[in-house]
């Protein structure tokens, strides 16, 4: 199987077993051996915190990376940048393993029904500029210290990710019908808690 035919679970294999690119593996490594399909391995990988039990803040580190993804979708760049820093960092094929058995029932599902199709929402720049917007504004919310939300945002963020790595143009257009859902919802939710604040406090 070549970097550009790999599906989610069998990249998220090779990463936990540590088969991607030289050792020690690297963020960078890993974008660029998987170049075809690198900005939804980029979201897969940035989103593990969304998945793995950390102290508070997890989406503080998450969401701007996210975000990040989708200012250089909107630029309509071919492949993601990430800093220096960033891109040397290894990736622990430990954290990886259980990111892959905790969403293991979800990508199995997914997979099911993902196929390379409607690629047009993938490849088209302005499908390219509605992503990187939907992402922006996502990863700012994943960032934001909303209790209990993390797991949401990461489920949906999934979701893109695999729609980007499998190339399913169907997928990622019910990833934005998610999204803009998640967005509103958030926002009624946050216009309702400062009017309940506000008569409190009157």
């Amino acid at each position: 199987m070549t970097p550009a035919e790999i599906s989610t679970r069998a990249l998220l294999d090779a990463l936990a077993e540590g088969r991607c690119g030289a050792s020690p593996m690297t963020l960078g490594g890993v974008l660029d051996e998987f170049r075809a399909r690198a900005f939804g391995i980029y979201l897969l990988i940035v989103i593990l915190p969304a998945f793995i039990p950390l102290p508070a803040g997890a989406g503080a580190v998450s969401g701007p990376l996210v975000s990040l993804a989708g200012l250089q979708l909107m630029a309509l760049m071919a492949h993601p940048w990430v800093p220096g820093f960033l891109s040397r960092r290894p990736l622990p094929p430990e954290r990886l393993a259980r990111f892959r058995d905790r969403s293991s029932g979800m990508l199995r599902r997914l997979e099911k029904v993902s196929r390379p199709r409607s690629e047009w929402a993938i490849d088209h720049p302005a499908a390219r500029l509605f992503t990187g917007l939907l992402l922006v504004v996502l990863g700012a919310l994943l960032a934001l210290p909303i209790p209990f939300t993390n797991y949401p945002f990461g489920l949906l963020l999934m979701a893109y990710a695999i729609a980007l790595i499998e190339r399913d143009g169907r997928l990622l257009v019910v990833a934005w019908v998610l999204g803009v859902a998640e967005i509103v919802t958030v926002a009624l939710f946050s216009s309702q808690m400062a009017q309940w604040l506000a008569d409190l406090f009157a």
